[in-house]
Parts: structure tokens; C-alpha cells; sequence
């Protein structure tokens, strides 16, 4: 079962986006901000993380610069999630070292495909 790290501040997204993972066969394990969401990552060692970018203690784009600066963190996918659907925010989500890109609101089915696509890549 692939365990995902989801790094999400906001209650209500939080508890949609894991109940319905959980029920597609993942193994969700949960952060509320960038500063837990880089402990845990070192701690878990996810197979996937979904990385909120607007975070409080640190922000997404830090929290994946840092996990992908480090060691034992680099090789796992990051897809960043933001409701900040403006032109040039999946590039600088790449930049940042995300993986891919995903918008909200979720749709379970698009992100779903992400999420295998990036799994069956690393395998």
C-alpha cells in the first residue's frame, strides 16, 4: 500500500483529500505545515507527498527545495497543490522541485493519475 504524506493546513481540504485517498488504497499520513510536513517526510519516508504551497511555519516552496536538497528525501515525488491557478505557478512549482502540478478544488480522478503516474515511474 503506497503511503502518501499530505502536507494541508486547511481542516475541511484535509480531511476530504485523506478520507478519499484512504478509500482509493493509499496510506495516508498527514502534516499541517511546511515545518512538520519536512519532519515527517525525513521520519516517514512516503512514497509520494502532496505538498500544499501555502503553508504557515514554512511554505511549500521551501519545504520542497529542502526535501529535495536532502538526502534521504530527493527521490520522492512531490506534486504541489494551490489554489493560485495564475499563469507561471507550475513553473515555479517545477522550479521549486516539485514533480507535477495540480489546482484546487481537487478533482480526485486527475489527481489520481498524477499520483500513479509519478508511483509507477519510480518503481
Amino acid at each position: 500500500m503506497p503511503r502518501i504524506l499530505l502536507v494541508e493546513d486547511n481542516e475541511m481540504n484535509r480531511d476530504m483529500l485523506s478520507r478519499r485517498l484512504a478509500r482509493k488504497g493509499y496510506d495516508v499520513v498527514i502534516a499541517t505545515d511546511g515545518g512538520q510536513g519536512v519532519d515527517m517526510a525525513h521520519s516517514e519516508l512516503p512514497d509520494i507527498i502532496l505538498m500544499d504551497m501555502s503553508l504557515p511555519v514554512k511554505d511549500g516552496w521551501t519545504a520542497t527545495r529542502e526535501l529535495k536538497s536532502a538526502d534521504d528525501t530527493k527521490n520522492i515525488p512531490i506534486i504541489a497543490l494551490t489554489a493560485h491557478a495564475m499563469s507561471g505557478d507550475r513553473e515555479q512549482a517545477l522550479a521549486a522541485g516539485c514533480d507535477d502540478y495540480d489546482t484546487k478544488p481537487i478533482e480526485l480522478p486527475r489527481l489520481l493519475g498524477k499520483i500513479e503516474n509519478l508511483l509507477n515511474a519510480n518503481t
